[in-house]
């Protein structure tokens, strides 16, 4: 019997007997999931009718968000040739474990040690949390083993439970597609856990590389992906906010479809494309405009935002990552920087400056609800008065629009600060010895930990010609563009 991989199974079941421990004494249905809710009581006795329970308004949002995270994630980052298995296995494993934990990480900061209700809503959280912490995966595939990552899954969804708490919370900063608390948090998180715990120099690179056939498999997850991404972005919107957010993400997308495509014919030798860069830049314009895409960006301005992601997210595949490879060896495999990190920020800055230019003139009284922390104190006049047109308006902190946009500053840095910090101390815990360490022979590889089909592992050992996205063997004409590692996550 493998010690190690009984250490793994181990902890795997401890782990979910404390989760259901913890479920048994903190956990309840809310009141529209609970059978003695309001939602079970007829209307005419001060029940809800069952049209106004909130799962007839998010299950489908909940169900396109639930396909990107395990099939759109999981496929995205089967362009390993010998890591499928575990690419799409693990992927699977870590949206599990997310799901469950986050539901009591966020519960603890927005209910303290009370029962923590559960509703659908909590799920399309949990999926988000997932999300952050697959990103980081991403950054760290084929280079980990199930114990690394399950550790990984408990300590991010912690802080990013903390770091969204932070944000949205007690900054009162808004992320409606969670560009700064899902992508850039879970980009640097995974960039410097990474960095801290296997550089470029001790990592054997021969089976990292793609096939024909992997590419293709990874191309599905792409376009999952891009299908859904709407719905990820506006699922916890509303009204016409979430038809902004619908609108804004589909534009954005398809800019920066059609300028990943030009970038990569420029920028490749020979003008060629680069799976590499259709597969991740053509998915940076749902990254960039999702922390401003319930806003009033208008059309053209979903078009320009997407457009400009999709240049700088295939820039960053064939110059930033190679470089930040060779000065500072980070090893980034899917290249999270370029689809997840750097589009991130730069929806985290749009959004300081359109909460900066945000007026009444554009949004009307709506303008409190988008900006919950500029509506007027409680018991002032104005607020009376745009209660009397929007009754929904809650009592803010009376914020201008310069004040809500240096807070959204100080959650974006936040957010940075949080995820490099918290990165890089996972980093050095996963180091211990007692973690284990995946041998240079069978980084990228599943024949350690999977059972492989014979012929097929004896045919993939005598692999020639694949893409290297490290710049490093494989087929030379493409080897010095596709240095930029991997793929997305």
């Amino acid at each position: 019997m493998n010690l190690e991989k009984l250490k793994f199974a181990l902890t795997l079941l401890c782990v979910q007997v404390l989760i259901i421990v913890v479920f048994i004494q903190f956990v309840s249905y809310d009141s529209e999931a609970s059978a003695k809710g309001l939602s079970s009581v007829s209307s005419h006795r001060g029940g809800n009718d069952n049209k106004a329970n909130s799962i007839t308004r998010f299950d489908s949002l909940f169900q396109d968000v639930h396909v990107m995270i395990f099939v759109g994630f999981g496929f995205l980052m089967t362009f390993l040739r010998k890591y499928g298995y575990s690419a799409v296995g693990y992927n699977m494993l870590i949206a599990a474990i997310a799901i469950q934990w986050s539901i009591l990480c966020r519960g603890i900061f927005h209910h303290g040690l009370n029962t923590i209700p559960i509703n659908i809503e909590s799920l399309i959280n949990g999926d988000f949390a997932a999300g952050a912490v697959l990103i980081s995966f991403g950054a760290l595939l084929g280079v980990t083993n199930p114990l690394h990552l399950v550790t990984l899954c408990l300590i991010e969804v912690f802080l990013y439970a903390l770091n969204e708490y932070i944000g949205a919370t007690l900054f009162g900063a808004i992320d409606i597609g969670g560009s700064m608390w899902i992508h850039t948090f879970g980009a640097y998180f995974g960039l410097a856990l990474s960095l801290t715990m296997r550089r470029q120099k001790d990592i054997d690179t021969k089976n990292e590389g793609s096939s024909y056939n992997s590419d293709i498999f990874a191309m599905i997850g792409t376009i999952f992906l891009w299908l859904f991404w709407p719905s990820f972005n506006g699922a916890m919107a509303t009204g016409d906010d979430q038809h902004r957010a619908v609108i804004n993400t589909v534009l954005s997308l398809t800019g920066s479809c059609i300028f990943s495509f030009a970038a990569s014919s420029l920028m490749c030798p020979e003008n060629k494309f680069s799976m590499v860069h259709v597969q991740n830049a053509s998915l940076a314009g749902g990254v960039a405009v999702g922390a401003i895409a319930d806003l009033m960006i208008q059309p053209f301005g979903a078009l320009l935002i997407g457009s400009l992601a999709g240049l700088l997210s295939t820039a960053g595949y064939v110059y930033i990552s190679p470089f930040l490879q060779r000065k500072i060896g980070l090893h980034d495999t899917c290249g999270v920087h370029n689809l997840h990190g750097m589009p991130g920020v730069m929806a985290g800055f749009i959004g300081v400056i359109m909460a900066a230019i945000a007026t009444e003139d554009q949004y009307g009284n709506s303008l409190y609800q988008q900006y919950p922390a500029r509506a007027p104190p409680e018991n002032s006049s104005l607020l009376r008065d745009i209660r009397d047109e929007m009754l929904s308006i809650e009592p803010g902190q009376g914020r201008t629009g310069q004040e809500q946009a240096l807070y959204q500053l100080a959650a974006l840095f936040t957010t940075i600060g949080i995820a490099v910090v918290g990165g890089a101390v996972t980093g050095v815990v996963l180091r211990i010895p007692f973690f284990g360490k995946v041998p240079n022979e069978f980084l990228f590889d599943d024949s350690n930990l999977w059972e492989v089909p014979e012929n097929e592992e004896k045919d993939q050992t005598n692999v020639d010609g694949s893409t290297h996205r490290n710049g490093t063997g494989g087929n030379t004409a493409t080897a010095g563009i596709e240095m930029s590692q991997g793929k997305r996550d």
